[in-house]
């Protein structure tokens, strides 16, 4: 059985990183007989956003200096193309997301971090829930392998805080600009939630070229 590995690096509170990897599991459930491993990197769309966030329409009104709702019409046409039920009226903060990508880094020793980003998405944009707030994240994560306390202490950890910020950045240096960005087998990558079709290519060139 053939195998892939793919590195996804994306940021929870980014709706395409959302949308583009639903598409990709999509993609991998039509090549059932590919054995795929899946790994996330974090990016930080806002690397600037306080540690408490801040509301999250002002935040792109002033970003951008146009009407956010305008870009939530498109993105929620995106996600209901591919069976997400997104409701930017849900979503309320631009949440510090250091502390949730500690979480999903240290999920991977545990075997639960593609469960555990695919549930902090949801909580994020499903649920309208904060995932910058410690005790939310903590609570996503104790159905993932983690005590509640184990969460917090790594969530408020300024080291691994600082880890984080660091391997962004380190992303952001070695040409990532933008997220959702899939690295295929270590040498293909593909920038953007892609079509369905553009990720069954993609899979197949990598494992054609490995």
């Amino acid at each position: 059985m053939p195998s892939l590995t793919i590195t996804v690096v994306s940021d929870v509170m980014c709706p395409w990183c959302l949308i583009g990897t639903e598409r990709l599991h999509q993609a991998l459930a039509q090549r059932p007989d590919v054995t795929a491993t899946v790994e996330y990197a974090p990016f930080l769309l806002d690397p600037d956003l306080p540690q408490e966030g801040a509301d999250l329409r002002a935040r792109l009104r002033k970003k951008y200096g146009a009407d956010p709702d305008t870009m939530f019409g498109r993105v929620e046409s995106a996600a209901r193309d591919s069976g997400i039920p997104l409701d930017f009226r849900k979503v309320k903060v631009a949440p510090n997301t250091v502390g949730a990508h500690v979480l999903i880094g240290k999920a991977a020793e545990k075997g639960t971090q593609v469960a555990l980003a695919r549930a902090l998405f949801q909580a994020y944009f499903l649920d309208g829930k904060n995932v910058g707030d410690p005790t939310v994240l903590a609570s996503i994560a104790t159905a993932h392998g983690f005590e509640a306390d184990e969460a917090l202490a790594l969530v408020n950890d300024e080291q691994e805080r600082a880890a984080v910020r660091a391997e962004a950045a380190d992303a952001s240096r070695q040409g990532v600009s933008g997220v959702p960005f899939f690295i295929l087998q270590n040498r293909l990558a593909l920038s953007g939630a892609q079509p369905i079709d553009v990720f069954l290519k993609a899979i197949d060139q990598a494992l054609a070229q490995a």
